[in-house]
């Protein structure tokens, strides 16, 4: 059982922001009292950051759900609440960050900059904040805001320009071993790699060749339906999607070469049709166990190697990087869910309507839930600041003309209020 993990769903949630105070200055000296009441601290924000030592999810194996520190309530003599410290969890770079339910991609993690997947609530804002010249002294506060809750799958798509893709046993872990300083596992049995590796082909340290690099692949012997569940590389197929080149290993010793080919690329094309059409290089191994005067036929630009002896192998990378050089840069998935703060919906969004005969009349919007999220209704004061706010900002006037009388019951979310 490998413990490499590739996939794995998490739940996130952001701190609730703090509380606004209620308090008012009572001094012994100090004539002119008043509000005091200081604002909450903004609850903290769940942030991902991409890490280049890391090649996995496993830390996500056992604990999936997580959750930022809330925002501490504001307190008297005007002092605010302490911020909620962030919470910030490591992935391996080139995690795709997908919504769970729709699967729609949220974020590319391979800028190597960080992304913050929750937000914070907003704190609330303490009674100091709402004394006017008529107000004087308000006996409310506004609540914090709650933190922002994802549930997400990340997903590994390594970020390697070349992929070695080929049966189990035709060599890719020794060819990956002999081009970079990668030590993959190697044996003579069919799927000695369980998981991916990765290596750096430095052209600077093969004679006769300028210094160039790219990243190198070891993707995990296919087998026939593999792209159906079969075997262990259709776990990771989604590997292959960022290379920009595949590089296709197969046995030149053996004696179906042409079938072997034919059988690794229709598992692509079913897995993803645009795999099918990623420009290769075959790479015909084991040219060492090949008699002097028997040489196999070869398909048309294929080259000859022996990973176990370096036969071939310089030739084959120096191709690499001159193929390389003419393909558009490592794939960024964009993401599909547009991430940033949006505008907050004005009043004119709301949307009214009579919910029955019986002189029923509702109201909702993104600009009323803020406010109901930010005033206390359990206080009179609080109620009164309300429906002021709803009389000012012309909410009745517009529920008057859908005929609303005094008298009438007014639905707002979880709360309903008598018209006056």
């Amino acid at each position: 059982m490998t413990n490499f993990i590739d996939q794995t769903t998490i739940t996130v949630t952001a701190g609730n922001g703090g509380n606004g105070c209620v308090s008012f200055r009572r001094e012994k000296y100090v004539p002119a009292g008043g509000p005091d009441g200081g604002d909450g601290g903004k609850g903290g924000d769940v942030v991902l950051v991409p890490d280049n030592n890391l090649s996995t999810l496993s830390e996500f194996r056992f604990k999936r759900k997580f959750s930022a520190e809330n925002g501490a309530d504001g307190s008297g003599r005007d002092k605010y609440g302490r911020d909620g410290a962030a919470l910030t969890l490591k992935v391996p770079l080139g995690t795709i960050v997908r919504e769970r339910e729709s699967g729609a991609i949220v974020h590319d993690m391979s800028d190597g900059n960080p992304f913050t997947l929750a937000r914070g609530g907003r704190g609330g804002r303490g009674n100091r904040k709402f004394a006017t010249a008529t107000r004087q002294a308000p006996r409310f506060a506004k609540p914090g805001g709650a933190g922002q809750s994802r549930a997400v799958t990340l997903e590994l798509k390594l970020l390697a320009d070349v992929g070695l893709v080929g049966l189990p046993n035709a060599g890719k872990s020794s060819l990956l071993a002999a081009a970079t300083r990668a030590r993959p596992k190697i044996a003579d049995y069919p799927f000695t790699t369980l998981s991916p590796n990765l290596g750096v082909v430095d052209l600077g340290n093969l004679r006769g060749s300028d210094s160039v690099s790219f990243v190198l692949a070891d993707i995990p012997g296919l087998i026939e339906n593999a792209s159906d569940g079969a075997g262990l590389g259709h776990e990771f197929l989604r590997h292959v999607e960022r290379c920009r080149l595949l590089i296709h290993v197969a046995d030149a010793s053996g004696e179906s070469l042409g079938s072997d080919i034919a059988l690794i690329n229709a598992e692509l094309e079913k897995f993803n049709p645009e795999l099918a059409k990623r420009p290769q290089i075959i790479a015909c191994n084991k040219s060492d166990l090949l008699d002097s005067d028997e040489r196999p036929a070869l398909p048309p630009g294929a080259f000859l190697i022996s990973a176990a002896t370096g036969a071939g192998v310089r030739e084959l990378m120096l191709a690499t990087a001159a193929q390389l050089s003419k393909l558009p840069p490592i794939q960024y998935f964009t993401p599909e869910i547009v991430e940033h703060e949006a505008e907050p919906e004005g009043i004119d969004a709301l949307r009214y309507r009579k919910i029955s005969s019986d002189g029923e009349y509702g109201v909702e919007g993104a600009w009323l839930e803020r406010l109901l999220d930010r005033v206390n209704l359990t206080d009179p004061e609080g109620r009164a600041y309300f429906d002021a706010t709803l009389r000012r900002v012309g909410i009745y006037a517009k529920l008057a003309e859908l005929g609303m009388e005094p008298g009438d019951t007014l639905v707002i979310y979880n709360w309903e209020f008598i018209y006056r």
